[in-house]
């Protein structure tokens, strides 16, 4: 695949999966990601007609399907009852992807608050162990995110985020199925920047890298150019590692994305000539 049909489109909850990988063919999208937050999170909501429709489409014209869950549904839940729906959401969005030939989701550790980081940090890590489980023998893998870093100020913040907490969640929790969704934006907050994080855990277990636009310093989602991401370095460390999987843009509106795709591909220095 060339450069452009190697970057995507997280869509969000903009669009429904059918919808999604329809406007994806239509626009030339090879990967488009979808978060079912939107709607039912049930498979027994997608009738068969649509779920064949999503296949087929997919197969058509050559599309990488991922799901995405939302970070705001908290893996590292610790309160009764709580606790047990988010096991329940994470495990439908594996029955749904699994049905619909979904080649990923992306999950995350969760978040946690001033005084408790140890007990949810446990909870997250036992959490994403039962789904990772859960998830053997379904059609899509796991790709755990590296989050963004909340303000000193903030009381709640993500796990995990700093490059040791990342390195420390693959190393426990290292399983076949289980990749990485690197999005340099979050590792820039930090001092090993995009190098260190991109160089400790390496391309092989990176799985889809995740760009928009920020300065540095709080979460953004900023389209490229608007912030001051060097995307010529970021492209070229990751691609000069021998990197072939996907990249996935996440920010303003559908059309935003597309327009971006155009810049970056301007942006990088290593892209052939069209």
């Amino acid at each position: 695949m060339t450069l452009k049909e190697r970057i995507g489109v997280d869509v969000g909850q903009k669009l429904t999966i059918e919808e999604a990988v329809e406007w994806a063919a239509d626009n030339d999208v090879h990967y488009v990601d979808v978060c079912l937050d939107d709607g039912p999170i049930d498979p027994d909501a997608y009738d068969d007609a649509e779920v064949e429709s999503i296949r087929d489409t997919c197969e058509d014209a050559d599309i990488s399907l991922g799901l995405h869950t939302l970070s705001a549904v908290n893996v590292a839940e610790t309160s009764a009852h709580v606790d047990d729906a988010v096991d329940a959401y994470l495990q439908a969005y594996v029955d749904i992807g699994d049905m619909v030939h979904a080649d990923r989701i992306i999950v995350h550790g969760g978040y946690h608050f001033t005084d408790d980081y140890e007990d949810r940090v446990a909870a997250s890590k036992a959490r994403l162990r039962r789904i990772i489980e859960y998830a053997g023998d379904a059609h899509p893998d796991l790709l755990l995110e590296n989050h963004n870093f909340e303000p000193d100020a903030s009381e709640m913040k993500y796990v995990p985020v700093t490059l040791d907490e990342v390195t420390e969640y693959f190393d426990e929790l290292e399983a076949d199925t289980l990749g990485w969704a690197f999005n340099p934006p979050h590792a820039r907050q930090f001092p090993e920047d995009i190098d260190g994080y991109f160089e400790t855990l390496g391309p092989d277990l990176c799985a889809e890298v995740r760009l928009n636009d920020n300065h540095g310093d709080v979460e953004e989602h900023l389209a490229p150019g608007e912030g001051d991401l060097d995307f010529d370095a970021t492209f070229r460390l990751i691609e000069e590692s021998g990197y072939d999987g996907h990249y996935m843009l996440a920010f303003g509106t559908l059309q935003d994305m597309l327009d971006g795709r155009e810049y970056l591909l301007e942006q990088y220095s290593g892209a052939p000539s069209p």
